[in-house]
């Protein structure tokens, strides 16, 4: 092989590389906002309300079983 050869390979590996590397930090990116809460349409803010309504209903509960 040529060091032309060589070199197009090398070139190649590190362009796809590059590719795979910037699509990984995409996805981290997309994922890791959908952590954190905007005013309510992210994935934090429903677990965020489940959570509370769920302490309500737990606090109901035992309320109840209380009063019988």
């Amino acid at each position: 092989m040529t060091t032309a050869q060589w070199l197009g390979i090398a070139i190649s590996v590190c362009t796809l590389v590059a590719a795979f590397a910037t699509s990984v930090r995409w996805l981290v990116k997309h994922y890791l906002y959908e952590l954190k809460p905007n005013a309510g349409s992210s994935l934090k803010d429903s677990v965020t309300r489940l959570e509370a309504k769920v302490e309500i209903l737990y606090q109901m509960m035992l309320n109840k079983g209380r009063d019988e």
